[in-house]
């Protein structure tokens, strides 16, 4: 997933940018692939969860005169050495500062002046859909599959494509495996098949999930909701980290 954080210290530009990216993102159905997670007024809590998911790609929009002991440029900088594939769009009144950014090396996907009003809407719409199809390209030249035999016949699935795995409740070395269109039934032993998927969770004895097509963990009833709608069992001892897995 695509994810998109703010900073900006102007709690007006900030809640406005929010609802720019907030709208665009249901306008055009991207729920599932892209998800505004951070909103904040200074650097320390953007630098605090990348720090804490090292792995994310993002789409960052940051303010350059921030009241704070960095400004935006620093931010940028300390974000491309934790995430090198960042897309970094910085806003703000001083238009005279953009080459500022040539001079970090940071590699800025745009400059948006906020002075311009009329223009900000439509800039920001348009770096999160460059954003996107960059994000898309890299992950069908990163697609994997996993290789399963069901019933005689050799499938390719796209990871992309998994829900989960079950182990068959009845049946001795058999196992489903759940995808986005069906149920594929194949001979396998959950600890084998968690070795060949280490990118997904065994989040119960019984169950792999794929982290990204888990919709919401229901820390209550101890399951987590996929993509379709069904319900997968998450052991008590797992519920924490499942839920920071998918943060």
């Amino acid at each position: 997933m695509l994810h998109i954080l703010i900073c900006e210290d102007d709690p007006t530009h900030r809640a406005r940018m929010e609802s720019i990216i907030s709208k665009y993102i249901a306008k055009e159905n991207l729920k599932t692939e892209i998800s505004l997670i951070a909103s904040a007024s200074g650097p320390d809590e953007i630098l605090d969860y990348l720090n804490q998911h090292p792995n994310k790609r993002g789409l960052y929009f940051l303010d350059v005169d921030l009241q704070h002991e960095m400004n935006g440029i620093e931010l940028g900088t300390k974000i491309r050495a934790i995430d090198p594939l960042a897309k970094i769009v910085f806003i703000t009144t001083h238009d005279e500062l953009a080459h500022l950014t040539f001079m970090h090396k940071i590699q800025a996907m745009d400059y948006i002046v906020k002075s311009l009003p009329n223009n900000m809407e439509p800039r920001v719409k348009e770096c999160i859909a460059t954003a996107h199809q960059h994000y898309l390209q890299e992950k069908s030249e990163q697609m994997r599959y996993f290789n399963v035999n069901a019933n005689g016949t050799l499938f390719n699935i796209p990871y992309d494509d998994i829900l989960y795995f079950e182990t068959h409740p009845s049946v001795r070395k058999r196992m489903f495996l759940h995808t986005v269109t069906g149920k594929l039934d194949f001979r396998g032993i959950i600890s084998e098949v968690a070795k060949l998927v280490p990118e997904f969770y065994c989040c119960h004895k019984s169950f792999i999930v794929n982290p990204d097509k888990i919709t919401s963990v229901n820390k209550i009833e101890k399951e987590a909701v996929m993509a379709n709608g069904s319900r997968v069992p998450v052991a008590v001892r797992k519920v924490s980290e499942l839920v920071k897995m998918i943060e």
